[in-house]
């Protein structure tokens, strides 16, 4: 009993043992991929692209802006006389935004419901009436029965002298050309006058025939809507190119007056306005944009 005992105590020693040596060698094997994981992440951290967000100066814009009485003028560049004369001078050649309110131009007006007759065009109970492009001396040469006939059915009309018809004939010829220069239709156009009900004013409205001879415009019932233009007040721009000016700056460098030659004697000079805005939307994206990449 004493040796089967023996050799019984000695058989399971030998398993824990074998049994402890695999362990180690599990052990040993997950140190292993765990040490090939640590590497691999060390790797890609290595490679990893550095966070650094948007620069919000990439998408600020700094302008400058001078008046000149009711004009807002916007500088667009600033270009250095690179002359040897021009850099003693402290030359530039800037070009500049002009912008105005005008308050006598050809807008679009809301579209009129118009009802087409054998020989007319109708509005309500007024008949449009075709602007003669006349030139002041045949409007002035006109004989106050002629005018007079011409202006018979226009109510504005009714409330004017001869006198004032003749300068109303010649005003509707130069608003004859202010539409067509707004419309690029040299065709002939149309006018009857509407009483604003605020100011007790008449104002002159005005159709394109081109627009008023499309048959296909018209339902059955010979009506359609036709587009119409009208005196009102809107913003007007215009640009100035190369023109010789020197500029003041302050100590951080930013433009604050500047000098425009008007001709050869005179010169003029304005305070300028530097106005910085911020485009948030684009910024916004291109945080979006950085983030999307850094997550792939």
């Amino acid at each position: 009993m004493g040796m089967s005992a023996s050799q019984a105590r000695f058989l399971s020693l030998t398993a824990r043992k074998n049994n402890v040596e695999f362990e180690g060698q599990q052990i040993n094997q997950q140190r292993t991929t765990l040490s090939n994981e640590s590497a691999s992440y060390y790797s890609e951290l290595c490679n990893m692209e550095v966070p650094t967000p948007p620069s919000i100066d990439d998408y600020t814009k700094v302008s400058y802006t001078f008046n000149d009485g009711a004009m807002t003028n916007t500088l667009i560049s600033l270009l250095p006389d690179t002359t040897t004369e021009g850099r003693a001078a402290n030359r530039y050649y800037v070009n500049y935004v002009e912008e105005w309110q005008d308050d006598y131009a050809i807008v679009p007006a809301t579209s009129s419901l118009v009802e087409k007759r054998e020989n007319a065009y109708v509005i309500g109970s007024s008949t449009l009436r075709k602007i003669d492009n006349l030139t002041d001396e045949a409007i002035d040469n006109l004989t106050d029965e002629q005018i007079n006939t011409k202006l018979a059915n226009d109510e504005y009309a009714q409330e004017l002298s001869t006198a004032q018809k003749r300068a109303m004939l010649k005003n509707e010829v130069y608003l004859l050309k202010m539409v067509r220069d707004k419309t690029a239709d040299n065709g002939d156009f149309y006018i009857r006058y509407v009483k604003n009900t605020t100011t007790g004013n008449y104002e002159p409205h005005l159709y394109a025939e081109s627009e008023l001879t499309q048959d296909q415009k018209y339902n059955n019932k010979q009506l359609a809507s036709i587009p119409c233009y009208s005196l009102g007040s809107t913003r007007q721009t215009r640009e100035v190119l190369h023109q010789e000016a020197t500029v003041e700056k302050d100590t951080s460098g930013r433009y604050i007056a500047i000098t425009i030659k008007l001709d050869e004697n005179n010169s003029r000079t304005y305070p300028l306005t530097t106005t910085t805005t911020t485009d948030e939307e684009a910024y916004n994206d291109a945080m979006k944009q950085k983030w999307m990449r850094l997550k792939k």
